[in-house]
């Protein structure tokens, strides 16, 4: 077969005006980049928005796992097979960011016959999108520094700045830092230190803005720090937030592409569900919702991580009601979560993977706790057995949860037309009650434990004593009726990435609590959780080039 990469490249496809088209948006609603990209004006949800809403799928998974899960892979699966079936489907998925791609996790365009396209540039500079927001946090930072060094008349006290510059790109060495070193013409010297773009919180206020006055005005209630008062700064109080919407006022447009099959997805937004929220952009879903019948979209990572956020924070800021979840686990994951040697995974090991499959159930309870049907897509393997393959589906079937094959990697949407039919049934004849997780008028430590207890299944919350004092300030600040961010490993269910399966009786040690004021959450730091992540020993870089005619190579 193939690569990823030797498909895209080979793919035959449509000027966007025509995958546009199909779905009643009119070339004077769109700005291209190019022949196969186009940014989305505003003037096309004035025209939509009274139109009734489509149905919404949201797709997670189980836990990652180094033998791999496919969500990405088959939402895009799903949403060509609904598109064979003759559905009107949009896709809306998050932007890639450059910090995996040149690591170890590689990018968001899915994989084998079922991809976004043009791949490259999804997975490169795409429209600029992520540039553009690492300019604007980038400028907040000048603009701190800058008004400390000219006398700081807001007082502002330079050991309690909590705004951190950022980088798309995984830079170990940027953790921490100190500027304004080399005299006073340079500056006040400070500690500081860099996050990856897709970390910051404009990332998350990008994704969660309703419009462009929505955008401006979130990001003037970014808190940067407190002043010797221990009063919050806000970036209005810099008069900052203008700039930094005139730099993000294209970055704020939808983007849309397509499908090898093409079928039309918006990709916009690409917060980490691990550090993040994990979600596309509200207004992509929005208007996907508005254009199609059916809306397919995605969450980082475990449902643990990006689906609770979906549910506890963008579907309740947004006002969105899902109306069905996939679940992506593959039999070799389980088996791994059950035990077995990454090595071995291609053995039939059913004992094994009965004893991994408790990952997938949490899962599957966690998502039917939120009110809504539940279908499991199982992203085959020819190294999987008949009989573990009837082990997972009996399993699922017993927690009520629907089961479907899925080899969209190799089929395209071929291979997604069960899993297709299953979640048309799912949505028609079970229906979905949304509700979610915890009430945001809970105290910040009634609402971790409810995450943990509920949703991870651990035991219980331990603080550490600064996590305990800040906690203490923004209740007197009156910045706790929001909801939680959890910061947590993706690899588990519980803070620790080495206990695999379904953990009980363990404890998530929270070790840092921030206000994310703009966004409209907190953040909650458990374990070791980094927001700067580093490259691996080989990193996927030293495979990636370019020859004389400009076709890239080794991408994936």
């Amino acid at each position: 077969m193939l690569s990823d990469i030797e498909i895209a490249q080979n793919a035959e496809m449509k000027h966007i005006r025509d995958i546009a088209a199909a779905v009643g948006i009119d070339e004077e609603q769109l700005e291209y980049y190019g022949k196969y990209k186009a940014k989305i004006s505003s003037e096309l949800w004035e025209t939509v928005k009274d139109k009734n809403d489509g149905k919404l799928v949201l797709v997670t998974a189980i836990n990652p796992t180094p033998a791999g899960e496919g969500k990405t892979t088959t939402t895009i699966g799903l949403g060509d097979a609904l598109s064979k079936m003759g559905k009107k489907c949009v896709l809306a998925l998050r932007e890639p960011s450059l910090g995996p791609v040149m690591g170890i996790k590689g990018g968001a365009a899915g994989g084998g016959y079922s991809q976004v396209v043009p791949m490259e540039d999804i997975n490169l500079h795409f429209t600029g999108d992520m540039h553009a927001i690492t300019a604007a946090n980038n400028l907040l930072s000048a603009m701190i520094d800058n008004h400390i060094h000219q006398g700081n008349e807001l007082n502002i006290d330079v050991t309690n700045i909590v705004w951190k510059r950022v980088l798309d790109m995984n830079d170990r060495a940027l953790r921490k830092t100190v500027v304004g070193m080399g005299g006073k013409i340079n500056g006040i010297p400070r500690e500081d230190g860099f996050m990856i773009t897709v970390a910051s919180e404009i990332m998350a206020i990008l994704c969660l803005a309703n419009d462009l006055e929505d955008l401006k005005y979130r990001l003037g209630e970014i808190i940067i720090g407190y002043n010797r008062e221990g009063e919050p700064v806000k970036a209005s109080d810099l008069n900052a937030q203008g700039a930094m919407t005139a730099l993000l006022k294209d970055a704020v447009k939808p983007n849309l592409v397509q499908t090898l099959e093409h079928t039309p997805c918006f990709i916009h937004g690409g917060p980490f569900a691990n550090i993040a929220h994990g979600c596309n952009s509200v207004q992509a879903t929005k208007l996907a919702l508005k254009i199609g019948d059916y809306t397919i979209t995605e969450a980082g990572f475990g449902a643990d991580l990006g689906a609770e956020k979906f549910m506890d924070i963008k579907c309740r800021m947004a006002g969105l009601s899902p109306d069905a979840v996939v679940i992506v686990a593959t039999v070799r994951a389980l088996k791994y979560n059950g035990g077995v040697a990454k090595a071995d995974l291609k053995e039939e090991n059913v004992d094994a993977l009965k004893k991994g499959i408790v990952n997938l159930e949490k899962h599957i309870e966690n998502m039917l706790s939120y009110g809504v049907p539940v279908v499991v897509a199982v992203n085959r393997f020819d190294t999987d057995s008949d009989a573990e393959l009837s082990t997972v589906i009996e399993r699922c079937n017993e927690l009520g949860a629907q089961c479907a094959l899925s080899e969209v990697f190799a089929k395209g949407g071929d291979g997604g037309l069960e899993l297709a039919q299953k979640v048309i049934a799912a949505i028609e004849n079970e229906k979905a009650d949304y509700k979610p997780a915890y009430d945001v008028n809970l105290t910040i430590k009634e609402k971790i434990h409810t995450v943990v207890t509920k949703i991870y299944g651990g035991s219980g919350v331990s603080y550490s004593p600064r996590a305990l004092k800040q906690i203490k300030r923004l209740e007197e600040l009156g910045l706790d009726k929001k909801p939680v961010c959890m910061a947590k490993t993706q690899y588990s269910l519980s803070d620790n990435p080495k206990l695999l399966g379904r953990p009980e009786g363990f404890t998530v040690s929270v070790s840092n609590v921030r206000v994310s004021n703009g966004a409209g959450f907190v953040v909650i730091e458990t374990g070791d959780i980094m927001v700067m992540p580093g490259l691996p020993k080989v990193p996927a870089a030293n495979n990636i080039d370019v020859d004389a005619d400009g076709k890239i190579t080794g991408l994936f």
